[in-house]
């Protein structure tokens, strides 16, 4: 147990029968080294123990219950290390004048050597015991009676949990000593849990900061590379309209091409920095007349960029539909250009458009592989272009965009993959309002 009390709150020691070496032990050592109390000197991690262990609900009733089942007046969990012995919980029916937090001169108390050896200590009377009858520390804070069981967790050496008493006690051939293992390991058990608790919620904080860091620096980088990529743009456009021949012209639509790629990839990287840090992906949401018209302007210029591929597209849209259509174009461009890029040459390419049942649908299939199974659950988060095709140029950030293109609007974005094709599927319902337009018209 103690020796050399720090109590931060020194209490009164003395009461009938108490000797006089207890009551000075207890005066003296109420104040730390320097005048100072023990809650200044002690270090964060100790004081976050004694916190831990303060938490603990149970704590304060298992004290209560050692104190009534054994007669013994006081008990205490205690955080012991190397060079400090600090009380965490106690309770206190003989004015010993500790409190949590208080500390003792771990030097001279017997949870030391309970630290050392990892074995508890049980005294009914230190006259009567051969080990500690000459022990200084049952003189110095006036007990006869002692017990003390070590209290691990995750392995580790934590404290003790102790008990003390003026008066001779029957301990060893009681329950105390299985009650006190058990309670010891509830206490361990508990402070593991916390502190499993404590290390997922700093991964989790620590993973949040790296992830919104990543994210600034993205929206950094996607609106700084944009100026040099449109002057490059402007540049590459000036050479174009030149007379140029042969291999200078190839050059330059080559450098066009990279260009319009490297614009793509700022866009989306600006989307994904907007959508991860403004709170979730914005579209401007109205009733469009033209979205068919914008849609199959879409497919044309795609027609246009890729003249020896088959893209067959059936888009009827006979009502309005209440949408960003801007960015429902763009929706269906990441799509098709997904499909020209991954689908067999030889199988054109097929879009659908129309409005079923009050929703609106609009899906791109292609031929070729199918995409694995176990490759669809991250296929529309950001970055995981890797673990769907490997060895693909891209951050893998289309497909994303148009899940949360889909999201803004309240719909979905599916897909499904087979031997026979690969269909993506946008399924968006139509709002009352533009139900409600048609039926007045």
């Amino acid at each position: 147990m103690p020796q050399g009390v720090r109590p931060l709150k020194p209490g009164p020691c003395a009461r009938p029968g108490h000797d006089r070496t207890r009551q000075t032990a207890c005066a003296e050592l109420a104040l730390g080294e320097g005048g100072l109390p023990a809650e200044l000197q002690m270090s964060r991690s100790i004081q976050a123990d004694v916190t831990a262990v303060g938490v603990i609900d149970a704590v304060p009733k298992l004290l209560e219950v050692i104190c009534r089942s054994t007669g013994m007046g006081f008990a205490a969990v205690a955080r012991v290390t190397e060079d400090r012995w600090v009380a965490c919980a106690v309770r206190d029916e003989i004015d010993f004048g500790l409190e949590p937090g208080g500390e003792l001169e771990v030097v001279t108390t017997i949870c030391d050597e309970i630290r050392t050896s990892g074995s508890a200590v049980i005294i009914d009377d230190v006259p009567n015991d051969p080990l500690f009858r000459d022990h200084p520390t049952p003189a110095q804070y006036g007990f006869r009676s002692y017990i003390s069981v070590p209290i691990h967790h995750d392995g580790e050496f934590f404290g003790t949990l102790c008990a003390i008493d003026p008066e001779p006690r029957v301990l060893k051939a009681s329950t105390a000593p299985k009650t006190f293992e058990l309670f010891a390991e509830l206490i361990g058990q508990h402070l593991a849990a916390r502190r499993r608790f404590e290390t997922s919620q700093q991964a989790l904080l620590t993973a949040r900061e790296t992830a919104e860091l990543r994210e600034q620096f993205i929206a950094v980088l996607g609106h700084d590379l944009r100026n040099p990529v449109a002057s490059l743009d402007a540049g590459v456009r000036l050479l174009g309209k030149q007379a140029m021949e042969g291999r200078a012209k190839l050059l330059v639509g080559a450098m066009g091409e990279s260009v319009q790629r490297m614009a793509g990839l700022i866009d989306n990287l600006l989307d994904l920095a907007r959508g991860r840090l403004g709170g979730g992906f914005v579209v401007e949401r109205q009733l469009e007349q033209n979205l068919e018209a914008a849609l199959q302007q879409v497919v044309d210029e795609l027609r246009l960029a890729h003249p020896s591929r088959a893209i067959d597209a059936d888009i009827q849209l006979p009502m309005t539909v209440k949408a960003d259509s801007r960015r429902i174009a763009q929706l269906l461009s990441n799509q098709i250009a997904n499909a020209l890029s991954h689908g067999s040459a030889d199988a054109p390419v097929r879009i659908r458009g129309e409005i079923v049942d009050d929703v609106f649908e609009l899906s791109v299939a292609n031929a070729g592989k199918p995409i694995p199974e176990i490759a669809r659950s991250r296929l529309f988060q950001p970055f995981s272009r890797a673990a769907v095709r490997p060895h693909q140029d891209g951050l893998g950030l289309g497909l994303w965009i148009c899940a949360e293109i889909a999201r803004a609007h309240g719909g979905d974005l599916s897909v499904a993959s087979d031997a026979d094709e690969t269909r993506f599927t946008l399924r968006m319902p139509l709002e009352p309002a533009a139900a409600m337009a048609e039926m007045a018209e």
